[in-house]
C-alpha cells in the first residue's frame, strides 16, 4: 500500500501549499528571494517579456523547494528509524499519536487554536545581492519555523513514515510531500500571472481549504488510533484504482 501512501503524502503537501498563510505569501517570497519585483515577475511573463527573468525566479524557487525539502526527508530519516526501534511499542504509540493527529486537525479546523501551533519564525536577511545559496537557507528557514502553515498536516505523514518497514520509505514519503508542497512554488515562479489568476479564485475558498485538511487529519487520526489505516488505503485504491499502477 506504499503507493497509496505516496498518494496521500503528495496530496497533504499539496494542501500545506494552498493553506491561507503559504499561499497569498508566494509572490512576495519569490521576489524577496529573487530580487525581482512582483511587476517584473508578471511583465516577463507575458508574451514578448524578458524569458530570463523568469528563469531566474524559477532558479530561486527550485533552492528554496530544496531548502525545506531537506529538512522534511531528514525528519522521514528519523521518524521511520526511532519507528523500527519503538516497534514493540506501536500499538500503545500508534493510539497516542492518533489522538495528537486528531488535535492538529481540529484545530487546523479552527474548532479551536493551539497557541504552541500558532507561533511562526519569521526570517529576515538583507538580501543586496540575491543568491541561490540566500534561497536555499530561507527553505531550511521555512521548514524549521513555518509550523502553523505546515506542521499539523506534516505531523500526520510523519506519523506514517514512522510506520514505515524500512528508513528508504519514511524519507520516500516525505521527498513526495515535498514535491506536494514544492512543485506549486516552481510552477508559480515560471508562470506567475497563471499563479495570481489561480490565487484570485481560491482566496475566497481559503476556510473550506482549512475544514478539508482538518478533517482528512481527523480520519487519518482515528485510523490510525484504530489500527485501521490499511482500511483508508483499501479505500483509496477503490475510489482511484489508477493508483494500483504506480511504483
Amino acid at each position: 500500500m506504499l503507493e497509496v501512501s505516496l498518494f496521500a503524502a503528495f496530496t497533504a503537501g499539496f494542501l500545506s501549499f494552498i493553506s491561507p498563510c503559504v499561499l497569498p505569501l508566494v509572490p512576495a517570497y519569490l521576489s524577496f528571494m529573487s530580487g525581482i519585483s512582483v511587476d517584473e515577475m508578471r511583465a516577463a511573463d507575458e508574451e514578448g517579456g524578458d524569458r530570463d527573468l523568469t528563469w531566474h525566479a524559477v532558479r530561486h524557487s527550485l533552492f528554496f523547494v530544496l531548502g525545506f525539502s531537506l529538512v522534511f526527508i531528514a525528519l522521514g530519516a528519523t521518524a521511520s528509524a526511532l519507528g523500527q526501534k519503538l516497534m514493540e511499542y506501536m500499538d500503545i504509540l500508534s493510539k497516542v499519536g492518533g489522538v495528537l493527529i486528531v488535535v492538529f486537525g481540529l484545530h487546523y479546523m479552527g474548532l479551536f487554536r493551539i497557541s504552541a501551533l500558532n507561533l511562526e519564525a519569521r526570517l529576515q536577511v538583507d538580501r543586496k545581492s540575491p543568491s541561490v545559496w540566500g534561497s536555499l537557507f530561507i527553505g531550511l528557514a521555512f521548514a524549521f519555523g513555518w509550523t502553523p502553515c505546515v506542521g499539523p498536516i506534516l505531523a500526520g505523514i510523519l506519523m506514517v513514515a514512522g510506520g514505515q518497514d524500512t528508513v528508504g520509505q519514511g524519507i520516500g514519503l516525505l521527498a513526495v510531500y515535498s514535491l506536494g508542497l514544492g512543485l506549486p512554488f516552481i510552477l508559480a515562479g515560471f508562470a506567475i500571472n497563471r499563479f495570481m489568476a489561480f490565487f484570485a479564485r481560491i482566496r475566497k475558498h481559503m476556510h473550506k481549504v482549512e475544514i478539508v485538511a482538518g478533517l482528512l487529519l481527523v480520519v487519518v487520526g482515528v485510523m490510525i488510533f484504530m489500527g485501521n489505516l490499511s482500511q483508508l488505503s483499501a479505500l483509496l485504491l477503490e475510489w482511484f484504482p489508477g493508483l494500483a499502477e504506480l511504483g
